[in-house]
Parts: structure tokens; sequence; C-alpha cells
């Protein structure tokens, strides 16, 4: 076996697990973009949909974290290299997570199947989610273009996001204060609200990962880990 074959080869093997990553972004981003139509339409069936197509992004985790296993097991990549790989790896989880959180939206969607809604909060929650669906479509993208720059600039679009959220936890315990049968309902909202502001933190994670591929440094994290509005969420929703 000569060298052009072997580096060929592992080129090859580079190129598989980048592939199954873009794969899981896309069916992440069509997730997220369907959840989110589900609960502005009140659709049970899209969002039964989207519940059982997260075991498809599950699997190809699975299957991704394997291969990527196996070729630091088999070619050993240093420098550049290795940190492709690892990043890959860690966007993977990152993906899967957000593929968890549609998951979670979907379900609280069929939950609240029949029961009212506060007037404006679906469409409130829709925009919400639509932006943070472009940041991860567009972290993605830096990753694939290899792009530091870009990747820094859509770190910085997650405060927007978390200021969103705060806005709508805001107004959904007003609505909760000023009238008691908004409390069900509004206890939903603000789960999918969190769903949907976890999703910004984990695009932002594949944005860090990939300036950590380019560069060899992470970006320091002075980011609030927790902020208080998290208090009391069950793990399964967050």
């Amino acid at each position: 076996m000569n060298d052009n074959h072997i580096v060929a080869s592992f080129d090859r093997d580079l190129e598989s697990i980048q592939a199954t990553m873009v794969k899981m972004g896309g069916l992440v981003e069509q997730a997220l973009s369907d959840a989110a139509l589900a609960l502005r339409t009140r659709d049970v069936e899209l969002a039964e949909k989207v519940r059982r197509g997260d075991k498809v992004v599950d699997e190809l985790d699975l299957m991704l974290k394997s291969d990527a296993a196996r070729l630091l097991a088999l070619r050993s990549p240093t420098a550049r290299d290795l940190r492709l790989v690892l990043a890959v790896m860690e966007i993977s989880s990152h993906l899967e997570r957000c593929g968890d959180y549609a998951k979670n939206i979907a379900k609280r969607t069929m939950a609240m199947s029949g029961a009212g809604a506060i007037t404006g909060t679906l469409s409130d929650l829709a925009r919400m989610a639509a932006f943070v669906e472009t940041m991860v479509r567009d972290t993605l993208d830096a990753f694939i273009q290899r792009d530091p720059v870009k990747a820094a600039e859509i770190i910085e679009r997650d405060a927007e996001a978390d200021q969103i959220y705060n806005t709508l936890f805001r107004s959904f315990l007003t609505h909760m204060m000023e009238d008691h049968k908004n409390i069900a309902a509004g206890m939903h909202l603000h789960f999918i609200a969190k769903n949907i502001e976890r999703v910004g933190d984990h695009a932002t994670g594949i944005a860090e990962q990939t300036i950590y591929a380019v560069t060899g440094a992470l970006p320091e994290d002075d980011r609030p880990k927790q902020d208080p509005i998290t208090i009391g969420l069950q793990e399964s929703d967050v």
C-alpha cells in the first residue's frame, strides 16, 4: 500500500464523517422548522412526525461517533486533522441535543392539543424559533466554509436569542398572573421557549468548535452558564 493511497483513504474517512454531520444538520434544521410550524398551526400530526424523526438524528450521531473513533484509532491524526475530527464529534453532540429540543417542542405542542392558547404568543415563539434556526444554519455554513469570523458573529447573536427568551418569559408570567386560566398554557409555552433558547446555546457551541478547528483555540467563554429563570425546569426539557 503506497502513501498516496493512505492519504486518499484518510481524506475519504474525513469527508465521510463530515458528510454525516451535514446530513444531521439538515435534518435538525427541518425538525426545528416543522416543530415551529406545528406549534403555530396546532398541527398534531406534524408534531408527531417531528417526534418520530428524532430517532434518525440519534442514529446518525451514534454512527458518526463510531466512525470517528475508528478513524482516530486507525489513522492517529495529528494537528489540524485531529482538531477537525474532535470538532466534528462535538458538533454532532450539539446537533443531537438540538434534535432533542425540537422533539420536546413537538411533544409540548401535542400536549397542548385542544387547550386554550395565550393570544399572540404562538407567533412570537415561531419568530424566536426562526431566529434560532437561522443561527443553526449559519453556524453549519461557517464550519463548512472554515470561517472563524462568521462563527464569532454567530456567538454574538446568542445574546439576542437570550433577550428574546427573557422578554417572552416576562410576557408568559404576566399572562399567568393576570388570569389563572392561563397557567397551564403558560407553563407549556415557557418550556417551549426555553427549549428554543437552548438550541441557540448549542448553535453557539458549534460556532466555538468551528473556531477551534480552524485556529486551534477555543474562544473565551464569558457567557453566563445559567440564568435564574431556568430554576425549576425539568432535565428532560432543558
